[in-house]
């Protein structure tokens, strides 16, 4: 009799809520991860066409980086996009850590192709050695950037940042390459950006352990160009009136 009393103590209904919502996480998870399975597979093919810069000689990268456009960054753009929409409608920092390195991928491709000249518009043509902002990347995804006034889709600081240690150590292979391909100039104007990036870092409170390391890491690509600019000198390859720095 004891026993029968306890259990009409419980409401059914608790425990009906507690499957509903484990039903709507399974749904939810399974939903996140066929959106971001089909955008890392579009960043797999930007990565592929973009490591073709390591053997296209800088006056031939034109024609490449539109193919990374059309075939890489454009299905990235529509894949975050679907991301951004079916994610407004849960907490962003719930799931966020499901997609944040595929989105740090993705910022480091558009980054990397807007430095070598790609990602120009009309009123600002592509450049040689370009930076892109963290608000020219949100714009060319179409989503908000370090939002702190609402808990919705954007990309974050330290996704930025992150990406930005992708692109120095990409760089770092490209000025070996470079050489190779005897583009002496491309080797030396990444030694002094990959030089001021160092510098900058240097400047920042970083509070995330992940990101100080990565940080910290770049000093390994500012040793690996220097080594490369350190024998072209050596050789006597790089003009008197060019900065080795």
């Amino acid at each position: 009799m004891a026993s029968d009393s306890s259990s009409g103590l419980i409401d059914p209904s608790i425990f009906e809520y507690l499957k509903a919502h484990g039903e709507e996480e399974l749904e939810v998870g399974d939903k996140l991860h066929q959106i971001t399975a089909a955008l890392n597979r579009h960043i797999a093919t930007c990565q592929g066409l973009l490591s073709r810069i390591h053997a296209t000689p800088t006056p031939k990268l034109q024609p490449l980086l539109k193919q990374v456009e059309e075939e890489g960054i454009k299905p990235e753009i529509e894949k975050v996009g679907e991301l951004a929409q079916f994610t407004s409608n849960f907490p962003y920092y719930k799931y966020n850590q499901r997609w944040s390195r595929a989105i740090q991928s993705v910022v480091t491709t558009i980054l990397l192709t807007g430095w070598l000249g790609g990602l120009g518009t009309e009123s600002r043509p592509g450049e040689l050695g370009r930076l892109l902002t963290i608000e020219e990347v949100g714009q060319i995804l179409n989503v908000p950037v370090n939002l702190k006034d609402r808990d919705a889709f954007h990309i974050t600081i330290e996704e930025y940042i992150l990406a930005l240690t992708d692109l120095t150590e990409e760089l770092s292979r490209l000025s070996m390459n470079s050489v190779t391909m005897g583009d002496i100039d491309l080797t030396v104007r990444i030694s002094s950006f990959i030089k001021d990036m160092f510098a900058g870092f240097q400047l920042l409170n970083l509070k995330n352990d992940i990101v100080r390391k990565r940080v910290d890491a770049v000093k390994y690509h500012v040793k690996k160009v220097e080594d490369v600019i350190y024998d072209l000198t050596l050789r006597n390859l790089i003009p008197k009136n060019e900065p080795s720095s």
